[in-house]
């Protein structure tokens, strides 16, 4: 084989993982890793990029009750600047997966178009499947219209690209600047390590690791983690956040009965629709075990998950296609109640934690005093929300966060909530 045919020799068990952060680090590329995998992360972090590149390999510290490290080895990592290296990756990896978040993913989507059109010259009966690790819904329509617009017109998308949407249901807090400064490539982490996936999305057998989980039906399985886990982790941090503004973790208001029962009953109000529409994927009987779960893993004391980092960007969590808007319109389709879902969304209006460093995050406190000067307009600048159809989430939120701020303003509502 000359030099040129090696330089593009698909490497079946190698994994490019856009995104060297949290969910990149402690999941994706812990999940490979231990299935045997070569790992090349892709990032725009030139910290990171040199460290991983000297050490080969980087410490995860499972934190539940007891701590557990694992040592990820055969690493590397490639500047997002250097595109034509990370195109190159691209081109002959076994498989890529994507976890930079939903506000970076247009602008990694030239490379890695780049590298598909490598792929396609070079080797074009070998297709790529592309692991979406974003808590997304809709993330593989929304990504494959981004590929096509900067791929060629006659690009065989279809043989060429397989979209593997998932579900993330891994929990990784923020670490403070002393753990960072220590060793800026250790990640904490719970021990949670099971990876939904799209069984359909796949166009070369889907690999075969442990703890990698296909479904058939991967919408219910996005919605089960939109609509439950997410919208339970935030209901706990505003409504805990409401009645003890002064809290750091999530474990600290989790112990009041009256927030995790209210949590509790949010959760079970959109397990209610999801066990309607999904019929034949969710039992009664799965819903609650999975929330039961939930909130015993929401308050580990040991992973120290913080009250900001659980609710801060509210735009983006309270908006039109996210957790609280979307468990509305679902349970609205179901027939079912959500009066419980809009008070939980509610309390996030009134959301203002501070981080580490004693600030807000910058867009919630835009949105925040956008409230207060004209509520309707919000609603539909900030979080999308359409004025006709959607206006009896904006008339409820609008009852109940009126009727917050004044037991606010009373002091009256600290100490007391009620699902």
């Amino acid at each position: 084989m000359n030099p040129t045919e090696n330089k593009y020799h698909v490497e079946h068990n190698k994994i490019v993982i856009f995104g060297a952060g949290k969910i990149g680090r402690s999941f994706i590329g812990q999940l490979f890793y231990k299935g045997g995998y070569k790992i090349i992360f892709v990032d725009i972090d030139p910290v990171i990029v040199d460290r991983l590149n000297k050490q080969k390999n980087y410490r995860i510290i499972f934190k539940n009750g007891k701590e557990e490290e694992i040592i990820v080895r055969n690493v590397e990592a490639i500047l997002f600047s250097e595109t034509i290296n990370a195109a190159e990756s691209v081109s002959t990896a076994g498989i890529l997966a994507i976890s930079v978040g939903k506000n970076a993913i247009e602008k990694v989507i030239p490379v890695i178009a780049k590298g598909l059109i490598l792929r396609y010259k070079h080797n074009p009966d070998c297709p790529l499947d592309i692991i979406i690790a974003e808590n997304m819904r809709e993330a593989g329509h929304f990504i494959k219209n981004q590929l096509i617009q900067n791929l060629p017109s006659d690009y065989p998308f279809e043989k060429m690209v397989g979209l593997v949407e998932t579900s993330i249901g891994k929990m990784v807090p923020i670490m403070n600047s002393d753990e960072l400064e220590k060793d800026p490539l250790m990640i904490y982490a719970e021990p949670y390590n099971t990876l939904i996936v799209d069984a359909k999305g796949f166009k070369s057998p889907v690999p075969n690791i442990e703890n990698l989980l296909p479904k058939n039906n991967i919408k219910a399985w996005v919605d089960r983690k939109a609509f439950i886990h997410n919208l339970g982790h935030s209901t706990a941090a505003y409504s805990g956040h409401y009645k003890f503004p002064n809290a750091v973790y999530m474990y600290e208001v989790l112990s009041d009965k009256e927030i995790f029962n209210f949590t509790r009953e949010v959760m079970h109000q959109s397990a209610d629709a999801l066990k309607t529409v999904y019929k034949d994927d969710f039992t009664e009987e799965d819903l609650n075990e999975h929330i039961d779960d939930l909130l015993q893993r929401f308050c580990n004391k040991a992973l120290k998950d913080t009250i900001y980092r659980v609710g801060h960007d509210l735009i983006r969590k309270l908006g039109y296609d996210d957790r609280f808007v979307g468990a509305i319109k679902l349970a609205k389709k179901a027939g079912k109640p959500y009066d419980k879902i809009i008070k939980a969304m509610s309390y996030g209006l009134c959301f203002d934690a501070k981080d580490a460093n004693g600030n807000i995050f910058p867009s919630d406190l835009e949105f925040i005093k956008s409230l207060t000067e004209n509520f309707d307009n919000a609603m539909t600048k900030y979080l999308k929300l359409d004025p006709v159809t959607d206006r009896y989430i904006i008339d409820g939120l609008k009852t109940n966060y009126d009727q917050l701020k004044i037991f606010k303003s009373r002091n009256s509502c600290k100490n007391q909530i009620n699902g």
